[in-house]
């Protein structure tokens, strides 16, 4: 694993540490910790088993996750290291779970300025009925629509800085939004889910989240910025072309 990736693997654990409403760490399982919020049950974000290491026997997943989280009717394992993941895949199939794969794509974020217009920092009150009716296109039941959509403050508590940046169409509405995580310390920031509405899409709204995002990480003193892409689907591309390069991979798994 290069230093990158193992910097970037242990910020995404701590970042799931810190926002977890309740945090069931595993001293027999070292290297594998397990989150819950009884608030947004039906998030997996919220609600899965985290793997960090190399450690722990895939074949102890599926039971790990069913002892910690309790009687669920699906479960989330997610493994950071991406060799544990790929010995995981096979074992975790067997047992009902299918793979989500990602690839953690990263740039450097010297030189980059704010577009204009740029995306702004925005309070979730303002951004929640973009993200709700969002939701209401992806998935169907009124509950897990709400609770995918109010987990997202609890993200605030995930990194040092962390801001919900909006882009506007020319008539204020909001288009497109993303997540911001800034960590200094660590010399990281990440987005994550970015989104630009369907009546919004086409006008480069995509290109200012991930211009301001980077600009902000820069002017924050951070010299790397990543994200996650689904590695079967079409928006690593997209990234590709915008200067971000594939440092290695992950798993999340889940049960139907």
């Amino acid at each position: 694993m290069s230093d990158l990736l193992a910097r970037v693997s242990a910020f995404r654990a701590a970042f799931a540490r810190r926002q977890a409403a309740e945090l069931l760490e595993l001293p027999e399982f070292p290297g594998v910790f397990a989150v819950r919020d009884a608030e947004h049950v039906l998030s997996h974000e919220h609600n899965q088993l985290i793997v960090t290491g190399p450690g722990t026997d895939p074949a102890e997943l599926p039971g790990l996750a069913e002892r910690w989280l309790g009687q669920r009717r699906q479960y989330a394992i997610t493994v950071l290291d991406q060799e544990c993941g790929e010995r995981a895949a096979p074992v975790l199939a067997e047992a009902g779970y299918e793979d989500g794969a990602a690839v953690v794509l990263a740039r450097e974020t010297a030189g980059c300025a704010l577009p204009e217009p740029a995306a702004r920092p925005t309070e979730f009150a303002e951004l929640r009925e973009a993200v709700l009716r969002q939701q209401s296109e992806w998935h169907e039941g009124e509950e897990l629509i709400r609770q995918l959509t109010d987990r997202r403050p609890t993200r605030l508590r995930g990194a040092e800085r962390v801001h919900f940046l909006a882009a506007r169409a020319a008539d204020g509405e909001i288009a497109a939004w993303v997540d911001l995580y800034l960590e200094p310390a660590a010399g990281l920031a990440q987005v994550e889910d970015l989104v630009t509405a369907a009546a919004h899409r086409g006008a480069g709204h995509g290109d200012t989240l991930l211009a301001s995002g980077l600009a902000l990480a820069a002017a924050a003193g951070i010299p790397q910025l990543f994200l996650l892409a689904d590695a079967a689907d079409w928006p690593r591309e997209w990234y590709a072309r915008r200067g971000f390069t594939e440092i290695g991979r992950s798993h999340s798994f889940h049960t139907n």
